[in-house]
């Protein structure tokens, strides 16, 4: 069905179900894994006067550390897998890396917002679904260890490690 995949990851609860969601797509497929994990430009830029600017902090070490956790997670379900770290806008580097890859097939998980969060911020999935070229999951059933493993664990305690 699906040859490539790509799994967006953020590390939230939400990236977590969709990775055992879309890892689990993969291994009933076969598929080509690549996980990606985006560094977004920070937008907090303050300008006080002429001459002072202030711009927030570079998460790149917090998002690759984010990155190895989720690919440590692909290994012990027994996938293969490439991982990939990229800066920009994150349905940007989605899309961009989805067509790099040649993915069929990106899975990304659901973060609920309000209406005007969902305004000020606009929507990683509605961007996505404008400009994918391949068919998009918005992951957001929990996927059990049993049935990714044969065996049975609480879900919470996977997401702690």
């Amino acid at each position: 069905m699906y040859s490539s995949i790509l799994l967006a990851y953020d590390g939230s609860l939400e990236g977590i179900l969709a990775l055992r969601e879309g890892a689990k797509l993969a291994q009933i497929c076969g598929a080509r894994v690549v996980l990606l994990a985006v560094v977004e430009h920070s937008s907090e830029i303050y300008v006080g006067d002429a001459s002072t600017v202030y711009i927030g902090p570079d998460k790149t070490d917090e998002v690759r550390q984010i990155l190895d956790e989720g690919a440590a997670r692909l290994t012990r379900m027994g996938l293969a897998h490439e991982a990939r770290l990229d800066a920009g806008l994150a349905a940007e580097r989605i899309t961009s890396v989805a067509h790099e890859v040649s993915a069929e097939l990106v899975v990304v998980g659901h973060h609920k917002q309000g209406a005007m969060a969902r305004w000020l911020r606009g929507s990683v999935t509605s961007s996505l679904s404008d400009s994918l070229n391949c068919s998009l999951l918005v992951a957001r059933l929990e996927i059990s260890d049993e049935q990714l493993f044969g065996t049975r664990t609480n879900l919470m305690d996977v997401t702690e490690n």
